[in-house]
């Protein structure tokens, strides 16, 4: 009676202990028959990147390593997006993380930053010296850092003061457009080359029905794919804002310079840029399908696949996917975004130009502190950023390379970033409170439930009492970190001192503009801001910028003499 009372109640316990020991089991089998024979060193890899070609790439990069070091073997770790935040975190924090890993994804900034510091080893000495598989190439002689075409901007991580990841890949945004069923419903064979242009083959698109009577989309979108809309077509029009509110003259519009503007009156949400922004959104999602925002990325890339829609924006992540879903069925195009022309009623005499893409290399790995084989795993790590390594890896793919002197697939050529163009200058939200507000009404306007003037006069009068507790809160959250600091100079100092050469002079270099930067003007910066909101409205002062007409005359011969 007792061994039945006794199954019953660990039953349950019993059958998820021999499932969990037959999937242990399992995969360490398959892992070992994974494994060439001659493996004695084996690294795991950890990404999130389960597009089409990924997996195949780094098998077929790890092959040909192979035939370099025949000793080492890679296996992959391929985790979903949804959980991959979590999945690392667990990993880094039991001390069973892959030797390297993909970093990005899931983790809010500050906590990545607690993990730069204690979990991945940095990588600086090693960056600033030439990477032994460009031998042979006219990279042979540059320093690793400086074969990126970003100069490795992404892997520098400023509160560290140190390099930290290594990037394989660049990404870029654009259109796609279905390419024969623009010519079907509009007899057109090139897509629209400006914005007016483009709304009016959407309207001809929205006019047009299938066999079944229903109407094509114009746009597939969702929650996902409407803030590049945003970002590429609506945000350029804000740049004039950066007149008025770049009080660190920076070039840039940071969020507690924004509410400082607004809250003393140098600026308001009636701001002509601002509208027009909103006037955009509000044209280009009247295009997109009937509750596009409760939908996810697949929904909509499902929508264009079944050629329900005729445009999609997406970014080269997705590229090799939608051609490869439109084989055989469908040709694929891509366009870049569709820019108002100077002469256009709403938007010619605000837009100054499109929107400046910095190229950014991302795809980001770093190697962990706990494996056993740190050597091994930089080493794989150049060979898949040397110039032949990382244009076959991305070839593979479908990306776009982030070494230079690589070759992009045809297809790709139309991603090549703009170099010429203006920032946005709209970075409306500061702490929890007001990003919530803001995301609910932003929400409600992208279906059309409220006007911009309804927004703002719901968010207006909460963004200016509720701000000024959060902009308190970014004061104190710096004074805090001011301590901190204090302690990682100290530190920097000593190796400074002790140091000698190339190394010292380096050092010098980093504790200096340190200082500077996070000690001295940082606070200066924000003395000013809080000094400001002291003093209260003052719509009258003095714009941070101010060009005399000699000055805006040459500005003017340069801009036209300029090829």
């Amino acid at each position: 009676m007792k061994v039945v009372e006794v199954i019953r109640k660990y039953f349950a316990v019993g059958v998820v202990m021999l499932v969990y020991a037959w999937a242990a089991v399992a995969i360490v089998t398959y892992r070992r028959e994974e494994l060439p024979a001659e493996a004695k060193i084996v690294l795991r890899l950890g990404h999130w990147q389960l597009e089409p070609g990924v997996r195949q790439a780094f098998t077929r990069m790890a092959a040909e390593y192979r035939k370099i070091r025949p000793e080492v073997a890679i296996i992959q770790d391929a985790i979903p997006e949804s959980v991959y935040g979590q999945w690392m975190t667990t990993q880094l924090m039991g001390g069973t993380a892959p030797d390297i890993i993909e970093v990005g994804l899931g983790v809010p900034y500050n906590v990545l930053l607690g993990f730069h510091a204690r979990y991945f080893l940095p990588l600086t000495t090693y960056v600033n010296q030439p990477n032994p598989y460009n031998a042979g190439t006219p990279l042979a002689d540059t320093i690793w850092r400086l074969t990126y075409k970003d100069g490795m901007r992404n892997s520098y991580i400023e509160e560290l003061q140190e390099y930290m990841l290594v990037p394989l890949a660049q990404f870029g945004i654009r259109i796609f457009y279905n390419r024969d069923l623009l010519r079907r419903l509009t007899g057109r064979t090139e897509p629209p080359q400006n914005y007016r242009e483009f709304l009016a083959v959407c309207e001809q698109i929205k006019r047009q029905r299938d066999e079944q009577g229903r109407p094509y989309l114009p746009i597939a979108a969702s929650q996902y794919h409407v803030t590049m809309w945003e970002d590429f077509m609506a945000n350029p029009l804000t740049f004039a804002a950066v007149r008025f509110v770049d009080f660190d003259r920076d070039g840039a519009v940071g969020n507690v310079e924004l509410f400082a503007g607004m809250k003393t009156g140098r600026i308001d949400f009636d701001f002509p840029p601002f509208a027009a922004r909103f006037e955009m959104i509000r044209q280009l999602t009247s295009h997109f399908q009937e509750g596009f925002t409760g939908l996810g990325r697949d929904e909509a890339v499902f929508l264009f696949a079944q050629q329900r829609a005729v445009f999609i924006t997406t970014g080269t992540w997705d590229a090799s996917s939608l051609v490869e879903q439109a084989r055989g069925v469908f040709e694929v195009g891509v366009m870049n975004f569709p820019l108002p022309t100077s002469d256009d009623p709403d938007f010619g005499a605000i837009l100054e130009g499109p929107r400046y893409e910095r190229p950014s290399a991302t795809f980001t790995f770093a190697i962990t502190r706990t494996t056993k084989h740190p050597d091994v795993a930089l080493d794989f790590l150049r060979f898949l950023s040397s110039q032949r390594g990382n244009e076959q890896l991305n070839h593979i793919i479908g990306w776009i390379p982030a070494i230079k002197n690589t070759t992009l697939p045809p297809m790709l050529e139309a991603f090549a970033p703009n170099l010429q163009g203006v920032y946005p200058a709209m970075p409306i939200t500061l702490g929890g409170e007001t990003i919530i507000r803001w995301q609910q009404l932003t929400s409600l306007f992208h279906v059309h439930q409220i006007t911009y003037p309804e927004l703002v006069a719901r968010f207006r009068p909460f963004y200016l009492e509720q701000g000024v507790r959060e902009f308190a809160e970014i004061v104190r959250n710096r004074q805090r970190g001011v301590a901190r600091d204090e302690q990682f100079l100290a530190g920097l100092r000593a190796r400074w001192l002790r140091a000698e050469g190339v190394e010292a002079e380096s050092l010098g270099v980093r504790y200096r503009q340190l200082t500077a930067g996070r000690l001295i003007l940082r606070d200066l910066g924000m003395a000013r801001l809080q000094r400001m909101l002291a003093q209260g409205p003052s719509p009258q002062s003095r714009a941070p910028y101010e060009w005399s007409e000699a000055a805006l005359a040459k500005i003017r011969s340069h801009v036209e003499t300029t090829p």
